[in-house]
């Protein structure tokens, strides 16, 4: 029974990864792979680990690679950080009381339910630095008018509300469900022992929440050192430098310039999966720690 999913890991993850692996050892790009429909046979060679030396030294020809890596940090943390905050706060909100509950609830979940290309598009027309709504309201209220997605860190800016706006439903929906696992029996003997709002929140809603937020800063964590398509689709398929994270220049680096660069990108794919291993290690531990202290 275990079989035909173990096949399907295996051709649908372990070989291609294996494939990766096995690039970053050799020279392969566009001209030297092989190619059925030309008759061409391959002439790649193995290389050792000279791709991840060249990547690693931090030349800027192979893209900075420790620069960008700050970048992708900046980036994630962030994102994570802003999308768990608003995502909690709404939680909270959504938890008490209140008429058409439902209704705010289903709002909120929209922008969960469009699409991502959806909402970078109309992100991207709202940020247009001459017909945008945000320039326009800027104008209004009298205030500057810049440039959101030129050649300047406010494109990183742009990016991040436009993930944070698309990553917040799921931080939401996730800790309400945690919130409401909680029991009011908690609240009600800390209420009456005098407890603050601050209080009951610090020492039973953030404990309570302690096992849902740890998966899903985890889950957040990666998934955004990994968000493509919002940055793709948001500044363009032209390169940003101030925008460029790890995983957007390994697609640079495959599929533009004039000799696609296999081997260079498939190295960036491998340290990125060897950054996000390191980090969830870690980070799962530090976890167990805090909850053998608790």
């Amino acid at each position: 029974m275990v079989a035909p999913v173990v096949v399907v890991l295996a051709v649908l993850v372990l070989y291609p990864l294996a494939q990766g692996v096995w690039f970053t050892l050799t020279d392969i790009n566009e001209s030297t792979i092989a190619n059925p429909v030309l008759d061409r046979p391959a002439t790649y060679s193995f290389v050792g680990l000279r791709n991840y030396l060249n990547v690693l030294s931090g030349d800027p020809s192979f893209g900075s690679f420790w620069s960008t890596l700050l970048r992708t940090i900046i980036w994630t943390g962030s994102c994570v950080v802003l999308t768990y905050g608003v995502g909690l706060g709404l939680a909270l909100l959504l938890n008490r009381p209140m008429r058409a509950r439902a209704l705010y609830r289903v709002l909120l979940i929209l922008p969960w339910a469009v699409p991502v290309f959806i909402s970078a598009f109309a992100w991207k027309f709202m940020f247009n630095s001459q017909f945008g709504v945000i320039n326009q309201v800027l104008g209004a209220l009298g205030l500057g008018q810049p440039v959101w997605l030129g050649q300047t860190d406010l494109a990183l800016v742009a990016v991040v509300i436009v993930n944070v706006w698309v990553g917040v439903p799921f931080m939401m929906l996730a800790l309400l469900g945690g919130l409401q696992s909680i029991p009011a029996d908690l609240y009600e003997a800390a209420e009456v022992d005098g407890a603050t709002p601050w209080q009951r929140f610090r020492d039973i809603t953030l404990p309570g929440l302690r096992s849902v937020s740890s998966t899903v800063v985890l889950l957040g964590i990666i998934w955004t050192f990994n968000m493509f398509p919002v940055i793709y689709l948001v500044t363009g398929p032209a390169a940003n430098p101030n925008t460029r994270i790890l995983v957007t220049y390994a697609f640079e680096r495959f599929f533009s310039g004039a000799s696609r660069d296999y081997a260079v990108a498939s190295t960036y794919g491998v340290l990125i999966l060897s950054v996000l291993l390191v980090f969830a290690a870690f980070y799962r531990r530090a976890l167990r720690r805090q909850e053998a202290f608790a």
